[in-house]
């Protein structure tokens, strides 16, 4: 019964401060601070200062103003272009914007036919939500959607590009750091990850996170899983709803899971093939967490 009480007291936890991170916008979706997360040594990550979200396109004037108050200086965008079609970013004032593409596909998407290209596109701006029927009984998106996560953390070029995030975040001396991608769940999930992981978060912390974004998604996946099954779809066809409307965490524990296999650990990860030093771990950890 302790133990119980314990595990109820633990959840309530959780739950209110992920309630408190989520940002009072309107326009953005899964918009999330990753201030009051415990990282080492008992510090905590600040408020304000290192927020994720889905795109900013949507932003009501009202978003615009709050990030502007925090203030936001940097803006990194993770999608690719055709992702952006219908879709630019609003303007934060005085923030500098940066295009940071990641192909969570592995190239896949790029070897598409030119008809698969029409219909995950669309005609006039990009909206996953209507590609999945397509997608979900499409063998090339059945692969993308198995294989995204390790894609994304042990693809070169997608190691290449989290690399230089970490950098333009330990570089950002003054103001907050706002990242994302289209729904906010994949690349932003990654990169969270190994932010956290940077900053000292333990790894139920990390898991917990990423895990977060399937409060927002969580209609949505149910949605169009059910739309897919009435279509004919199995369990495969409903595993890809869940991976590209929802985050994935079996698959990403996975994932990490393999970086410890393969490195030890995540923070000898971050050192390998994303280049971070000792110095930049205690940069970032004076700069973005407190006592």
């Amino acid at each position: 019964m302790k133990s119980l009480i314990l595990f109820i007291m633990a959840l309530f936890a959780s739950s209110t401060l992920f309630a408190q991170q989520f940002l009072p916008v309107n326009g953005i979706v899964n918009a999330r601070d990753l201030g009051g997360y415990e990282v080492a040594g008992g510090r905590h990550v600040i408020t304000g200062k290192l927020i994720r979200a889905a795109h900013l396109a949507d932003a009501t004037d009202a978003d615009i103003a709050y990030l502007d108050s925090l203030p936001v200086a940097l803006v990194v965008d993770f999608r690719q272009e055709i992702e952006k079609n219908g879709k630019t970013d609003r303007d934060i004032p005085g923030a500098r914007y940066l295009s940071l593409p990641i192909d969570a596909s592995g190239n896949m998407a790029a070897n598409a036919t030119e008809e698969e290209k029409k219909k995950m596109s669309g005609k006039k701006k990009f909206d996953v939500k209507k590609v999945i029927l397509f997608a979900a009984f499409n063998d090339k998106a059945k692969t993308i959607a198995r294989e995204m996560y390790p894609t994304l953390l042990f693809n070169p070029e997608c190691q290449q590009q989290f690399a230089r995030f970490l950098r333009l975040v330990v570089e950002t001396e003054n103001g907050t750091v706002l990242y994302h991608c289209t729904q906010g769940k994949d690349r932003t999930g990654i990169a969270s990850a190994l932010l956290l992981a940077a900053l000292g978060a333990d790894r139920k912390t990390i898991v917990a996170d990423f895990d977060a974004t399937n409060q927002v998604y969580e209609k949505d996946v149910k949605k169009y899983s059910r739309r897919v099954w009435l279509w004919g779809g199995k369990e495969e066809e409903i595993a890809v709803v869940k991976a590209f409307l929802g985050a994935n965490t079996e698959n990403f524990v996975k994932a990490l899971d393999t970086i410890v296999q393969q490195y030890g650990s995540l923070e000898a990860y971050l050192k390998g093939p994303l280049g971070m030093t000792d110095e930049d771990f205690r940069l970032l950890r004076e700069r973005y967490t407190a006592l």
